[in-house]
């Protein structure tokens, strides 16, 4: 088993990071670019490294010091809309913790980065001292993510079951200590 570092980014680290983000985004998602959704992919170090309160961390391979996975916390609770109104007001901006591209490259898969990279979030989160939830949500279409996000945490809201149908996410609680 490699023996991966998991670190704060830094300024060097963000092409790699934002080159693990993008490919995620057109290969798993298959969106592709959507300015709305993802200009903290454009620019991580406005989104991630200035503000005190938010990070962004990346794994990196130990034989070749790439970046192979991502994922990053702000402060930014869910907006309504897109999101339904309950989830904003129980999980206000200020006082959540959102956890953002928690993406690992596909053959560094299974060998526990991401459980590892949202530890290391969950910490950030604890160690702040302001926040008094976390919060994420994510595509139950991308092979994997609900049962690791279940495994983690509680689903607090599944837009599949709304009547309108929503945006078909899955938004979860985390506990910040596990």
């Amino acid at each position: 088993m490699r023996n991966y570092s998991i670190r704060a980014a830094s300024p060097d680290d963000l092409d790699g990071a934002r080159a693990v983000m993008l490919d995620t985004v057109y290969r798993d998602f298959g969106t592709g670019y959507v300015p709305r959704w993802h200009a903290d992919i454009v620019d991580p170090a406005a989104a991630y490294l200035v503000p005190a309160r938010h990070t962004l961390l990346v794994a990196l391979d130990p034989r070749d010091h790439d970046v192979v996975a991502t994922a990053a916390l702000d402060s930014r609770g869910p907006a309504h809309p897109p999101n339904p109104r309950h989830l904003a007001e129980r999980f206000p901006s200020g006082e959540t913790a959102q956890l953002r591209r928690v993406y690992v490259r596909p053959e560094h898969r299974r060998r526990g980065l991401a459980r590892r990279l949202v530890d290391e979030l969950l910490a950030f989160a604890a160690a702040d001292g302001g926040y008094r939830a976390v919060y994420l949500h994510t595509d139950p279409a991308v092979p994997g993510a609900e049962s690791f996000w279940r495994s983690l945490g509680k689903l607090v809201h599944d837009e599949r079951e709304d009547p309108a149908g929503g945006q078909g996410v899955l938004h979860f609680e985390i506990p910040m200590e596990r």
